[in-house]
């Protein structure tokens, strides 16, 4: 995601984090076309009998609400993706407070040995670390990587051999999550009554691993991606037979502005529509991910954290 601050007039001149790097070639050939047929119009004196403005009149407005239609679906997308995210923030935080809080001995039990207390210890350090461990799971499950750079070092080994032949890994890993509770469960350090609450908190991480996943897989409809792609272009490159009667030698101009706004707003429905990606403008996983992990861990009271992801060139991965 772009994060950089820029003042009125940088906004004007940047090409960095707008759409015209994907739009340019488009662009270009659409007014190459109005430039050759003001060129002919104006030397020899083709085209003077244009296609008049009506038709473009007609045309424009409903295809300014449809672009407007589908870029306010596709920032739907974009919103609802980062809000599941900020969810994913505060449920991994709430599991993690219910493991050290709620997991123990139960009251008037008699005191642990130090063989128990340690294993307590290290019963709460592997469940943190196993949510830490879906974070970074649900990222490449989401971006299609390999996670297993982030997982080794979280994870034992023999779960993450485990995990290798799974198609969904994060789920398996809340599957893992869920036996390690029922364990504790059976050993008495998990009361009955806080077992649901549990249940609870692995039910809202599927549930916004699902609707993650109904985003990435459910585009928008390729038919009405198909008709506005097409009306745009059909739009923009008859454009100047129907103005270069009345826009004359400013003909390339004219087309120049309104094929930069038609072809803009196009392609901002198609770069935001999957807000998952590596675009620049997409949201930031990996910085979200990695605080994730420094948040939980240092529940833990651990000292030796990864440092927090910054901005790399006014970018936050």
């Amino acid at each position: 995601m772009l994060v950089a601050r820029r003042t009125w007039f940088q906004h004007l001149v940047t090409v960095r984090g707008s759409v015209f790097q994907r739009i340019w070639p488009r662009l270009f050939l659409t007014v190459s076309v109005a430039a050759l047929v003001t060129l002919l119009h104006e030397r020899w004196g083709w085209f003077d009998v244009s296609l008049t403005t009506l038709p473009f009149t007609l045309i424009g407005v409903p295809l300014g609400i449809f672009l407007g239609f589908r870029n306010n679906t596709a920032y739907d997308r974009f919103w609802e993706g980062r809000k599941l995210w900020g969810h994913l923030v505060n449920t991994t935080r709430t599991f993690t407070r219910q493991v050290l809080c709620l997991v123990g001995p139960m009251p008037g039990a008699p005191p642990l040995s130090r063989e128990d207390e340690g294993e307590l210890r290290a019963l709460h350090r592997e469940l943190v670390h196993t949510t830490v461990a879906f974070v970074h799971a649900l990222r490449h499950h989401l971006r299609d990587t390999d996670p297993f750079s982030d997982l080794h070092g979280i994870l034992p080994r023999d779960l993450v051999e485990r995990l290798g032949p799974e198609l969904n890994r994060p789920i398996a890993i809340l599957h893992h999550l869920g036996e390690r509770l029922r364990d504790a469960w059976q050993r008495g350090w998990i009361h009955d009554h806080h077992m649901p609450a549990f249940e609870g908190t692995l039910c809202a991480l599927t549930d916004i691993q699902g609707g993650c996943e109904r985003i990435k897989s459910t585009p928008i409809p390729a038919s009405y991606t198909v008709l506005i792609h097409r009306i745009v272009a059909f739009y923009s490159f008859a454009l100047p037979f129907g103005i270069v009667d009345s826009a004359g030698p400013w003909t390339p101009i004219v087309v120049l502005l309104i094929g930069h706004a038609f072809y803009g707003l196009d392609a901002i429905g198609d770069e935001i529509e999957n807000p998952f990606g590596f675009d620049e403008n997409d949201l930031p996983l990996a910085t979200l991910s990695r605080m994730i992990e420094v948040n939980l861990r240092q529940r833990l009271g651990e000292t030796a954290l990864p440092p927090l992801l910054v901005p790399r060139d006014g970018v936050a991965l």
